[in-house]
């Protein structure tokens, strides 16, 4: 099975606002950008859709080591989402899951892949991470 590196950012000028995500993916060598944008998001979307959209650009089942700088993303993904899941979307107190369409998107495409999820202080001087920060605001910008 293929090895991939991710590193994925989101960013947003205001909160909502205009937003974009960014995604380096690193395979063999070879680092591959992605990035995006949309109006009238808020920066955990942006998050959110950084890892959906990598995790979509992969052609075949891979191991994956995704570095994110978002405590939302890591936590949601290692320690909330399967609760949620079994809980048909809803948190502890009974209410819908934040970005519930995002989250279910992410819990599919994460159940083709084996992802070591990490997680990075973002704006720390870590190349790839600042990379993954720059494509995020390339998004907003290519809006």
């Amino acid at each position: 099975m293929k090895t991939v590196k991710i590193y994925t950012d989101g960013a947003c000028r205001g909160n909502p606002g205009l937003g974009g995500w960014g995604a380096l993916m690193i395979f063999e060598g070879k680092e591959k950008e992605l990035c995006g944008g949309q109006e009238n998001t808020t920066n955990n979307q942006m998050e959110l859709k950084a890892a959906i959209e990598a995790l979509k650009a992969l052609t075949e089942p891979c191991m994956v080591e995704l570095t994110t700088d978002s405590k939302y993303v890591m936590q949601g993904i290692t320690l909330w989402i399967d609760n949620w899941k079994r809980n048909n979307w809803k948190t502890a107190t009974k209410k819908d899951v934040k970005n519930k369409d995002l989250w279910i998107e992410l819990y599919d495409l994460k159940s083709q892949h084996q992802i070591d999820w990490k997680w990075v202080k973002g704006h720390s001087g870590h190349r790839e991470n600042e990379i993954a920060d720059d494509l995020a605001n390339k998004g907003i910008d290519n809006l």
